[in-house]
């Protein structure tokens, strides 16, 4: 490590950071590509297509998809420069520890928290629902007050009204990922590999089976016109939308989480990061205009299950169970890899002396960092099972945007502070790249309400008064370790 520093601007040297430190490598860029694709597509598919298209664009929601997709080809490609030259745990936090200094690291590692554990949580609550549902279409019902939090309201048999107990479905799958995670990464990666392939085929169904009863009529007018009021249609309304779908595209960032267990880092990282980066931006633009195609944008405006609708539209009714099965695996595959990024962002920050060096302790037999999997089985569990946190997932979007702006920032700099360390990876056009990737990435973020906007602020203090309170004094940096 570096001698001490009083600085908050302290960084960590590269050489110093590329130790296995136990993790198995044993991801290869097929299992790395699949991890994207599991965290990616999930409810910004199936959910949030209809409630940026009735709220915010229109059948221009294409637009969207394409213009959240060129902000995150910025910020891919140079996670993929970092990511070749800097192939540990830790993603954006580390990769902000080494090119602009503790402060930075800290903040966005404390991020990361909220962008994976909240995002979790709130994922786990749609899975309930949907396998609720699934279970009632064959004849299974549960006990309506284990599914729904003690501040949600429940319907009984009889026609009253109680408050709910738990969700205990969604606490449940916490629970279940949790373990398959500490159990070790390879299973984790099959298992996933396997929900990917599922639900890619049933995409492609919707796709296929929807395309040739597309109304052309829905699409007029593509773009409809501004109603007055930012954001509501328009220009303003389609990047509007894209900061709304955002949420669909934090996938590729989790594979960056995974860069110590990846066979050849240097390698494999762009492959992943790129490769299910653009299988994603196609999938979505795609099953965004057979969407808009089957239903007007406008009668998707307080539908639940815009796609249910769109299906209508077909013969095809077997084609509701597959969509409701594949929104069912893309939620585990999400579930799955937000959740192994999380632990090994904490993993990371634990190792650095930020945290408590027990989240930084890899299971003897497994290899895994067991502890902070178990951490997050029970705060995420706990978040999943007692509070309506629907509104909390809104703060991936703007979380994950912070992280990009970060990383870009991070390529500028290490190719000043650090030209000598090889990048098998090169993000071409010097620092155009990454000076579009921190616009465009600000751009969306300027497109989002204010309230998300608060909730960031009121986070990022909570998280600097731990720093001041513990991390600050205990960091490697800080004691020479």
């Amino acid at each position: 490590m570096t001698t001490p520093a009083p600085s908050l601007l302290r960084r960590k040297r590269i050489e110093t950071s590329t130790d296995s430190h136990g993790l198995r490598r044993v991801l290869g860029p097929g299992s790395l590509i699949a991890l994207g694709i599991g965290a990616t597509i999930g409810a910004g598919l199936f959910s949030l297509t209809g409630i940026a298209a009735s709220e915010n664009a229109g059948p221009a929601v294409v637009l969207s998809y394409i213009v959240a997709a060129i902000a995150c080809g910025f910020a891919g490609l140079c996670y993929s420069e970092l990511a070749s030259m800097i192939p540990v745990a830790g993603s954006a936090y580390t990769y902000a520890y080494i090119g602009l200094g503790e402060i930075v690291a800290w903040t966005i590692g404390w991020d990361l928290v909220l962008e994976y554990a909240v995002g979790a949580a709130a994922v786990s609550v749609s899975w309930s629902r949907y396998v609720t549902s699934l279970l009632s279409s064959w004849g299974i019902s549960l006990p309506p007050r284990l599914l729904a939090s003690p501040f949600e309201t429940v319907a009984l048999p009889d026609g009253s009204h109680v408050a709910g107990i738990m969700n205990l479905p969604a606490a449940f799958i916490i629970c279940a990922v949790s373990i398959l995670l500490i159990r070790g990464i390879s299973e984790s990666a099959r298992v996933n590999s396997i929900i990917v392939m599922v639900k890619l085929a049933i995409i492609v169904a919707v796709i296929a089976f929807g395309l040739p009863y597309i109304k052309t009529a829905n699409y007029v007018p593509f773009i409809p016109p501004n109603t007055g009021e930012f954001g509501h249609f328009g220009l303003s309304g389609i990047m509007r939308a894209a900061g709304t779908i955002f949420f669909a595209y934090v996938g590729f960032d989790a594979v960056s989480t995974a860069a110590q267990e990846a066979r050849n880092p240097a390698r494999d990282m762009p492959i992943g990061i790129l490769g299910s980066l653009l299988i994603c931006t196609l999938a979505y633009v795609s099953f965004s205009f057979v969407l808009t195609g089957l239903v007007n944008y406008k009668d998707m405006l307080g539908d639940a299950a815009p796609v249910a609708t769109a299906i209508d539209q077909t013969p095809f009714g077997w084609l509701k169970l597959a969509v409701k099965i594949g929104i069912i695996c893309g939620f585990t595959s999400v579930l799955l890899v937000l959740l192994m990024g999380q632990s090994r962002v904490f993993y990371a920050m634990s190792r650095d002396g930020l945290l408590p060096r027990m989240f930084s302790q890899v299971h003897p037999t497994w290899r895994t960092p067991w502890y902070s999997n178990l951490l997050f089985m029970v705060v995420t569990g706990s978040l999943s099972a007692f509070l309506p946190i629907d509104q909390l997932a809104h703060m991936t979007s703007i979380g994950t945007l912070l992280a990009f702006v970060i990383v870009c920032a991070g390529v500028m700099f290490l190719r000043r502070s650090a030209p000598d360390v090889e990048r098998r990876f090169r993000v071409p056009g010097g620092v155009v790249i990454p000076v579009l990737g921190i616009l465009s990435c600000l751009t969306v973020m300027a497109s989002l309400d204010r309230l998300t906007w608060v909730r960031l602020v009121v986070w990022l203090i909570v998280g600097m008064a731990i720093y001041f309170g513990y991390s600050k004094r205990n960091s490697n940096l800080a004691r020479g370790a």
